[in-house]
């Protein structure tokens, strides 16, 4: 037994060795996509199951009547950034973090109890880019965008244009948008 343990041990040690020296020699950067074994340390690190406190799985909503209009509005302000208006993560942002942000449609989250999405809204996933929220938005607020999460598979094209209208714009965008405005107010005098 003494022989198996230090061996195990002889086996972690150069493991981890090597995967230092990866590192050292290729960089921390999170540009290029993760080697197979960082993918499965950080997704065991962050698994929601694993970092979810244990009484908040199984959370349920019992004060609220969904309202995936709110929901969505709320995404379209503050979450599509990053997730974007269809969930798919595919944003400026998005393929940015490591790890990637999730496809909210995939089955993956939407697997998650209504709890557990509840929690990583309002307490975050750390080693994540997703952050905590729940001193700022209100209980009912992060209860709207799990209805809206649980509808994002069958997100109609109407739903997506009118969120369109509803993301944040930057003020280089408004710079951009008011000087074509004024643009066609000129050419039609």
């Amino acid at each position: 037994m003494g022989k198996i343990l230090f061996a195990l041990l002889v086996l972690t040690i150069v493991a981890i060795a090597a995967a230092v020296a990866v590192a050292v020699r290729s960089g921390m950067s999170a540009r290029g996509a993760p080697t197979a074994s960082e993918a499965m340390i950080a997704r065991g690190v962050r698994h929601e199951r694993h970092g979810i406190a244990h009484g908040a799985r199984r959370e349920r909503n019992c004060q609220l009547t969904p309202n995936v209009q709110k929901g969505r509005e709320h995404f379209a302000d503050h979450c599509a950034i990053c997730h974007a208006n269809d969930g798919s993560g595919k944003t400026n942002m998005g393929p940015n973090f490591y790890p990637r942000v999730p496809d909210m449609r995939d089955s993956r989250t939407q697997q998650l109890m209504d709890g557990e999405m509840f929690y990583i809204i309002k307490n975050g996933v750390r080693f994540t880019g997703m952050p905590a929220w729940g001193d700022e938005h209100d209980q009912e607020e992060n209860w709207h965008l799990v209805h809206f999460i649980r509808h994002l598979p069958k997100i109609a094209p109407a739903e997506l244009e009118e969120m369109k209208r509803l993301n944040p714009v930057s003020s280089h965008e408004r710079e951009e948008e008011q000087f074509l405005e004024g643009s066609e107010k000129h050419e039609h005098h």
